[in-house]
């Protein structure tokens, strides 16, 4: 990675996983980094290993399960810098999760559309004036090889629930937003892209979910950061990666429609306007 001094990067569930890894690469190569997480104490300890390393951090704290944290968090990173050249939409949670069954976020709405999906979305919409600033500015939405098209009729999964079918939904909803952003993006300098980090990597999510993991999350961390700083996509955007490899997605990401009903339900379910 190049010397990457006076950038900074916001990188969403940065205190535990792969994104801690993508965190404290980041910072090693000199970007400032601003860390979210939900936990004070890991934040603080991600900090200080990026501070003991060389490298500059702030923790942010916010429930991305909360549309108005999202918006606090927003309003915290325009506190700290009055430009942001790479946002890495991390954070998430897997199949299990917590608890069993169906579960809500504190708008009501399906949880995993809205922690994968939706605060991601309301979160990079907020911060593009600051990316616009900062560009050449890259976004990187981390999602997954497990996609499941999304059922329009029933998005908040209140019929039939499965935390498999969830998780899908909402990583597809990931890559459609990925493309539609492409367009709005034209001409900007920011370039937005998508990927499956890994395969059931070493982290919390895949254990949670009673799955032995099959890959490191150093790997995972190197196909982001290839995506994040590196010279493949350079220029180019709306893509999706299956780790260092470019792919294709689920066909409903190329389905014009599909992706203008996505966007016309976030931008209603999050207040902002077209």
């Amino acid at each position: 990675m190049a010397d990457q001094k006076e950038r900074t990067a916001l990188v969403t569930g940065a205190t535990d996983g792969v994104g801690r890894v993508v965190a404290t690469r980041l910072g090693a190569a000199g970007f400032r980094v601003l860390i979210h997480g939900r936990d004070p104490a890991r934040g603080a300890a991600t900090v200080r290993e990026i501070e003991q390393a060389g490298g500059s951090a702030t923790f942010l704290p916010a429930d991305l399960a909360s549309l108005d944290e999202v918006r606090g968090l927003a309003k915290a990173v325009a506190a700290t810098t009055d430009r942001l050249h790479l946002l890495i939409n991390n954070a998430g949670i897997g199949t299990a999760g917590n608890k069993p069954g169906r579960q809500t976020s504190a708008d009501g709405h399906e949880l995993r559309f809205a922690v994968n999906y939706l605060s991601g979305f309301l979160l990079t919409h907020l911060l593009l004036p600051l990316l616009k600033a900062g560009s050449p500015a890259r976004i990187v939405n981390v999602s997954s090889a497990g996609q499941q098209a999304i059922d329009f009729s029933d998005v908040m999964l209140t019929k039939h629930y499965s935390g498999v079918a969830a998780y899908c939904q909402s990583k597809l909803a990931q890559i459609l937003f990925t493309i539609d952003l492409t367009d709005a993006l034209k001409g900007s300098g920011v370039i937005v892209n998508a990927l499956h980090p890994s395969t059931y990597m070493n982290t919390t999510m895949v254990r949670q979910s009673g799955t032995t993991p099959m890959s490191r999350v150093e790997d995972g961390a190197e196909a982001i950061l290839n995506l994040a700083v590196g010279s493949a996509v350079e220029g180019r955007s709306g893509l999706y990666f299956n780790v260092l490899r470019e792919a294709r997605a689920n066909g409903q990401a190329y389905d014009a429609e599909a992706r203008t009903k996505l966007r016309k339900l976030s931008l209603e379910l999050t207040g902002l306007k077209s």
